[in-house]
């Protein structure tokens, strides 16, 4: 008896055990296939991961799977391993990473691969007499057509020829159709390559220390301009003479486009683009041309570390730092971790790239670890920005702009140039409150304020999506002095717009990019160098080129110097360098203006006066004494349930339980936004200097949750290495 061992999405943490399909050939089956099964009163998809001789439930007990999906795994041996080896270190479902691993249409029972309906004639239309078809002449034209051979239905279709006629033939036993797999199309490439600009020696150096066909993990550490990218170039162009696959993680959908386009004009080879921002079938189309080696490089976000690409000789992580590399609900996994451990697994380089690396980056590079590679000079002779703190104690503000802030930027439009203002709030104000009687909007779910959007008359909150109509008494005392405290991007650019009215504003924020292409077209219109204020959150920040912005105004540089989170001053370091990249590309100087009611902030001063480097090795030392990473290692077990006391006890119960020796464990402890959705949250912290006894006790912790008679009342995960403690 052959037992088929699959794992299901969901909260199962282990696979199910089946029956083959009635009369299906279990010698066939491969791990990684996808079965159609029955799990209760409903059908859905699982992945093959084993098989075995017997099963700990007697046969009466085990059901048929209905059947199998693939012909050939849809899972890859690599892959399959890699999202095996994900589900062990991060402690989730094995079902569900492996589904993870696959485009949302493969996750329900749509073909691997794309397939075409073929006609062709039968043997008993050779005997057909010729008047037989006299009154169905549709039918005689669509017999001829396949007397002659057997064509595609696409093809038939141009002929005119409808698949009703078709399907009469086949009732009448004169026609016959099957299906083939289609095997994709390139994605387009440029007839010849463009040419490439002349490396500088720091570049060269870069490049060379990278050894095609065996593993090793570089950091490639480059000022803003120092030309990053064009060292990953010239490592893909490399790979790719030896007939091999290229893959190029991005933080960001925005900057896909641009360096799809980069790619496509310099290698002239087919790329692909894997992300959320495609339509489900354009994913399937890339995932199949990465499949099939139709796609030489495939450029995607975090999702696309786990797409099939069977000559892969090259992985790139640009802006390895990210925080958006690392996925916050469901599988929280970090796609750079995993693009190195796929390097590792697979033997082929790896290039982390960054101007300001994370810290757990760096201290691998310290340690020797990683290759540390420097690019520590602008491409193209370019200078770097000069950065000035602008004190603002004290200082009248309008918009969240100081006076000194308005009158640099005339002065850059008055040159020609354009500015970016920067200011991480999108909404009009974050606060709306009465000034007769102090109420405050806040959201009616989450321990959160709701954010005024004057454009759309609402009130938003940004955790959880609820909306209010923006009201014009207070609902309490029924005044009319209802004031917007703190600016947003859409007050900026109101202020903007009214104070240097002969100038176009643009802003680039989540609300005027959600239409397709919107972001692409914004950016077009910077590109055409005309001058302009750019109003932008963090996404107009990472990785974008504009040669005509010489200014950047940073609007509240404070938030993250203030932050609990220990990554606070890590992660606004690494903005501010990151927002005053965007200054003085090209031959053009530029300079930053970073408002802040702190600017005597030692890591501040660090920052400005040492560079990134010093400050990072501050950080570093500071974290080494409180045992925290990259100098020690951290996790969170999170509930959330809709009665306040329910997910608190539950961790409760799960630390009283737990007794790993290495481990320290904090809390539970109220999350710091403590309600989000209607749903009380809590978390338990575990900390350890070693990673062994820290997985120990997860994986206890695990099987007690799982057991624990509160966890059908409640949501828990595990997230293993968080980036964010909230």
């Amino acid at each position: 008896m052959t037992i088929l061992r699959i794992a299901l999405p969901g909260p199962l943490r282990r696979a199910l055990d089946y029956l083959p399909p009635p009369g299906d050939d279990p010698e066939r089956l491969q791990p990684g296939m996808r079965l159609a099964l029955p799990l209760g009163r409903r059908q859905t998809v699982g992945i093959l991961v084993d098989k075995a001789a017997r099963s700990e439930l007697p046969r009466d007990r085990l059901r048929h799977a209905d059947a199998v999906l693939d012909s050939e795994p849809a899972l890859t041996g690599e892959i399959l391993a890699l999202a095996r080896w994900a589900s062990g270190y991060y402690h989730h479902p094995l079902g569900d990473c492996l589904l993870q691993a696959l485009p949302g249409a493969l996750r329900r029972a749509h073909s691997l691969w794309a397939e075409e309906t073929w006609w062709a004639h039968t043997e008993r239309a050779l005997g057909l007499a010729e008047a037989a078809l006299r009154r169905a002449p549709r039918q005689q034209q669509a017999l001829t057509a396949l007397l002659a051979r057997p064509h595609r239905e696409l093809e038939l279709r141009r002929l005119g020829i409808a698949r009703p006629s078709l399907l009469a033939l086949a009732e009448r036993g004169l026609a016959r159709h099957w299906q083939e797999p289609t095997p994709p199309l390139p994605p387009t490439a440029t007839d010849a390559p463009e040419p490439a600009p002349e490396l500088h020696p720091e570049q060269r150096s870069a490049l060379s220390a990278l050894t095609p066909g065996r593993f090793q993990c570089a950091l490639l550490d480059g000022i803003t301009g120092s030309g990053k990218t064009e060292v990953y170039l010239e490592a893909a162009r490399q790979v790719l003479a030896q007939g091999q696959q290229v893959l190029v993680l991005v933080p960001e959908i925005g900057l896909t486009p641009q360096l799809l386009e980069r790619f496509r004009r310099r290698l002239a080879v087919p790329v692909a683009s894997l992300h959320s921002g495609l339509s489900e079938g354009e994913r399937l189309t890339a995932w199949r041309q990465a499949r099939a080696g139709a796609a030489q490089v495939l450029i995607g976000t975090r999702s696309a570390v786990f797409a099939p690409l069977p000559q892969l000789g090259l992985i790139v992580v640009d802006e390895e730092h990210d925080a958006s590399l690392k996925q916050q609900e469901g599988f929280r996994y970090h796609a750079r971790d995993l693009a190195i451990k796929r390097a590792a697994d697979r033997g082929c380089p790896i290039l982390l790239g960054s101007a300001t690396p994370s810290l757990e980056t760096l201290a691998h590079a310290h340690a020797g670890r990683y290759h540390h590679l420097r690019l520590t000079q602008r491409a193209g002779g370019a200078k770097p920005p000069r950065m000035r703190l602008l004190d603002l104690r004290g200082v009248p503000v309008e918009g969240g702009l100081a006076a000194p802030s308005f009158k640099a930027l005339q002065h850059c439009l008055d040159r020609g140039d354009q500015a970016l203002v920067f200011l991480n709030r999108r909404g009009f104000a974050p606060v709306l409150l009465c000034r007769d009687c102090g109420w405050v909007a806040e959201c009616n779910h989450c321990d959160a304020r709701l954010t005024v959007h004057i454009g759309l008359r609402r009130l938003i909150c940004h955790h959880c999506g609820d909306q209010h109509r923006l009201p014009g008494h207070c609902p309490t005392c029924q005044g009319s002095q209802l004031q917007h405290q703190g600016p947003g991007t859409e007050q900026l650019e109101q202020v903007l717009t009214r104070e240097f009215p002969r100038h176009r504003v643009l802003r680039i924020d989540r609300d005027t990019t959600r239409r397709r292409h919107a972001l692409s077209e914004l950016v077009s219109e910077i590109h055409q160098g005309q001058p302009a204020l750019l109003i932008g959150t963090q996404m107009l920040a990472k990785g974008h080129h504009f040669p005509a912005v010489t200014l950047v105004v940073v609007v509240d540089a404070d938030g993250g110097l203030l932050s609990a989170d220990f990554r606070g001053s890590e992660r606004t370091a690494q903005l501010l360098l990151q927002v005053a990249g965007r200054a003085g590309r090209a031959e053009r100087s530029g300079e930053v203006l970073i408002q802040t009611h702190h600017p005597d902030h030692p890591l501040l001063q660090r920052l400005l006066e040492e560079g990134y480097e010093s400050f990072a090795r501050q950080l570093l030392e500071a974290r080494q004494q409180q045992g925290l990473p990259p100098h020690g290692h951290l996790a969170l077990v999170r509930a959330d349930s809709r009665q306040p006391a329910t997910a608190e006890q539950f961790l409760l119960d799960l630390r009283q339980r737990s007794a790993t020796a290495g481990v320290t464990l904090l809390g539970p402890l109220p999350a710091p936004m403590a309600r989000r959705a209607g749903r009380h949250r809590s978390q338990l912290l575990l900390a350890a200097p070693r990673r062994g006894p820290l997985h120990q006790a997860l994986a206890q912790l695990a099987d007690q949750a799982e057991q624990h008679p509160l966890a059908s009342r409640l949501r828990w995960s595990i997230d293993v290495d968080p980036q964010e403690t909230g």
